[in-house]
């Protein structure tokens, strides 16, 4: 067991997240199967346990940097850090949430970690969670962090950092014991609150950092059915948005509130975290691009996550689905596209690839025994295969499809059918993905040397499978040229992806040029989004 300190130093601090980490770890499938609300998608215990480990890994990096030095760090950089860590990791509503919890306190606590400014950190933590959540609702987490902040504020004065803990530990285990009298939801399933239980998991870890111990707990067990009327109805698959969209925000405080307006009126679960220019946006809409769109006009977002209930959403203690297709996108367009065809997809910005824990946590959601991988850039090789190898190490079949692009990916989901084996289906994926050519316009940057002769700062490059095989002066005559090529050898369909700002009027036009052209050939057209490219073409 941890020393007793009295104050809560840096190394407290970790220890904090080491356990908190080891312990979500522990409990985290048990809260997933208990998640009923606000949505029933069984991925609480989940969200909390990658939000803690992105805050561990920022207190690990602030140790790293004082390693070479042999010293210690600063209490107030491990505090920070470590809600900064859960800021730009938080997923989920609940995530979210305790983001803002320990920002909360890591306000306070940079100042003193000593009993009595725990007590302060706590009730700052609660209160500035119930601010971030546009609508907040008792017998939740927020309940839980309000008793715990109490119970801790009644712990007699004088009482050690032990003591206190002790105490608002105590509080949130008897709060969150009534959360099913509190919540009809949660009542009728027979189940606590999961983020409730999350955060009394994470207020027993920070109590025996403290060198208090815990006493037992155990998370209750989901209902084998979960009710799909009342409140649950009213989040559930049937009857509640369509996504889940997360995104982290550069922005200044008066563009935000803004964003919190527009956002409420679009959908639900709003909970916005963070300050200092940088938030964390989570919010459930049935228009995902309307969502990022409106943190498009707040300032810069990135890092968007765009999950599709329909598809994602399991009932708890519901087994997984047989196959799933997990596919990176390089636009919110085709993120809702690939949703709506059934793929858990994962969101690509300009100059800001995915991680493999981005991708491994995509097939964790996906929740299938069977996982069809499309990274759709040839530079996310490696970090596909990596995800895939970690994803096989959990129990789960991967088979990582080969996808350069995205119109790749959309011809490889366009053939996918579940109901066959998983080889031939794989199969089947990659034959259409080959059989795809690919291209995207670009406009040239700087002036440089290229396959197709010298470029200037300006010009409109076509790119056919990766390498620049065409110049020129404007974006509809480059992509004429560029069709011409492409269709030169062959084929049956063209797929065009609109980016944000390309008018429609480019896709009537590129569609006459096929028609007038080339004899029997079919033109798709898809808007793209918020994409790097103005514009991409495949050919099938």
């Amino acid at each position: 067991m941890p020393q007793s300190p009295d104050v809560l130093d840096a190394v407290a601090v970790r220890t904090w997240c080491s356990l908190a980490l080891e312990a979500l770890g522990r409990e985290r499938a048990a809260i997933d199967a208990i998640n009923v609300y606000p949505v029933a998608d069984g991925d609480t215990g989940t969200n909390l346990y990658l939000t803690v480990e992105s805050a561990a890994a920022a207190v690990e990096a602030v140790f790293a940097a004082h390693e070479t030095g042999s010293t210690v760090p600063d209490p107030a950089d491990a505090v920070r850090a470590m809600a900064h860590g859960a800021l730009i990791g938080a997923r989920g509503n609940s995530g979210t949430i305790l983001a803002q919890l320990l920002r909360g306190m890591a306000g306070v606590l940079a100042e003193s970690g000593d009993a009595s400014h725990l007590r302060t950190a706590l009730t700052e933590a609660a209160a500035a969670a119930r601010l971030a959540v546009a609508h907040p609702v008792e017998g939740t987490v927020l309940t839980v962090a309000t008793a715990a902040a109490e119970a801790a504020g009644s712990a007699p004065d004088g009482a050690r950092l032990r003591d206190v803990l002790d105490a608002a530990y105590e509080g949130a285990r008897t709060a969150l014991a009534a959360t099913p009298g509190q919540l009809a939801v949660l009542g009728r399933a027979g189940v606590v609150d999961a983020g409730g239980q999350g955060l009394v998991t994470v207020l027993g870890a920070l109590l025996e950092a403290a060198g208090g111990r815990p006493r037992e707990r155990a998370v209750p067990a989901a209902p084998d059915v979960l009710p799909l009327t009342g409140d649950c109805a009213e989040a559930g698959p049937e009857g509640g948005p369509a996504f889940e969209v997360i995104y982290l925000l550069e922005a200044q405080d008066e563009a935000v509130a803004r964003l919190r307006s527009r956002l409420d009126a679009l959908g639900d679960s709003l909970v916005v975290v963070g300050g200092d220019g940088l938030w964390n946006v989570h919010v459930h809409v049935d228009d995902a691009g309307a969502a990022v769109e409106a943190g498009v006009e707040a300032g810069r977002p990135y890092r968007i996550r765009i999950t599709h209930f329909a598809a994602d959403r399991v009932r708890a203690g519901k087994d997984p689905v047989q196959r799933a297709v997990v596919a990176v996108v390089p636009g919110d367009g085709l993120s809702e596209l690939c949703a709506e065809a059934g793929a858990t997809t994962v969101l690509a910005r300009p100059g800001e690839p995915p991680a493999s824990g981005e991708l491994v946590d995509a097939i964790r959601r996906a929740h299938a025994r069977e996982v069809v991988l499309l990274p759709n850039d040839a530079q996310l090789r490696h970090t596909a295969a990596a995800a895939a190898e970690q994803a096989r190490a959990e129990g789960v079949r991967v088979a990582l499809v080969p996808t350069r692009a995205a119109v790749q990916g959309i011809a490889a989901l366009a053939v996918h059918e579940p109901g066959r084996s998983f080889d031939e289906d794989v199969v089947a994926m990659t034959a259409a993905a080959g059989a795809t050519r690919y291209a995207e316009l670009a406009v040239a940057e700087r002036q440089s040397w290229t396959m197709a002769g010298i470029c200037q700062a300006g010009d409109i490059l076509g790119l056919i499978d990766g390498d620049v095989a065409v110049i020129g002066a404007d974006v509809p005559g480059t992509a004429r040229t560029v069709l011409d090529r492409m269709l030169s050898a062959g084929g049956e369909l063209v797929t065009l992806i609109l980016g944000q700002d390309v008018p429609d009027a480019l896709a009537d036009e590129l569609g006459e040029h096929v028609r007038e052209g080339y004899l029997a050939v079919d033109t798709v057209v898809y808007r793209g989004g918020h994409q790097a490219a103005p514009l991409l073409i495949g050919v099938e």
